[in-house]
């Protein structure tokens, strides 16, 4: 697996390139701003990518969706509970960063739907609290957690469609279930693992 991590937007949010060693072929998640950039490093690579994949709505990992679309040619997939917020202004928080071209997804996520790109298979895990829509991707044993899982922290609660009850139930129910050494790759800061995660985050104990 060839794994890419670019810092994007005034949030710093991480944006992911993921593609098969095998095929060349990728998916790109959470393109949150500076889409050129991001355009600019698939080409780099010289990957395929298929698909953009929203681990949630907010802005800062839905930004550059509709250009990158347009310059790659390829389907924006979201949770079906976050579809209509990711291209609503006030929904997923855009019209607080002024005019902004948000994107209707292509496709509708669900929980245990699969997304193969090569040999690569990225499952929906459903992970509510951050948002209502919040999902976590599994591929080659790590895991994509978007704003519900940080290194040390965990996803805030208190914006709209956000809950405490929910986050740390899909944390506890559905991630720190994976061994201990799964590797995290979250939606801002550094990597972490699930074992780490079960000793040291405060929320977490």
């Amino acid at each position: 697996m060839l794994l890419r991590i670019m810092e994007v937007g005034p949030f710093a949010a991480n944006c992911y390139l993921v593609a098969c060693g095998e095929t060349g072929e990728a998916v790109i998640i959470d393109p949150g701003a500076e889409g050129k950039q991001i355009v600019n490093l698939v080409a780099k690579e010289n990957v395929k990518v298929r698909y953009i994949i929203n681990t949630h709505g907010h802005v800062d990992h839905v930004g550059a969706n509709e250009d990158v679309r347009s310059a790659l040619d390829v389907p924006i997939l979201i949770h079906e509970k976050d579809g209509e917020m990711s291209s609503k202004p006030h929904a997923s928080l855009s019209a607080f960063l002024g005019k902004m071209k948000l994107a209707e997804p292509d496709r509708l996520l669900k929980q245990g739907d699969k997304i193969t790109v090569g040999t690569l298979v990225f499952e929906v895990i459903e992970t509510p609290g951050h948002t209502k829509g919040s999902i976590t991707l599994s591929a080659g044993g790590v895991l994509f957690t978007g704003d519900t899982l940080f290194a040390g922290s965990i996803g805030r609660t208190d914006l709209p469609g956000g809950s405490f009850k929910e986050i740390i139930s899909s944390i506890k129910e559905k991630l720190l279930v994976y061994p201990d050494e799964t590797v995290v790759y979250p939606g801002h800061g550094p990597e972490t693992t699930i074992g780490d995660e079960k000793k040291y985050n405060p929320f977490l104990r």
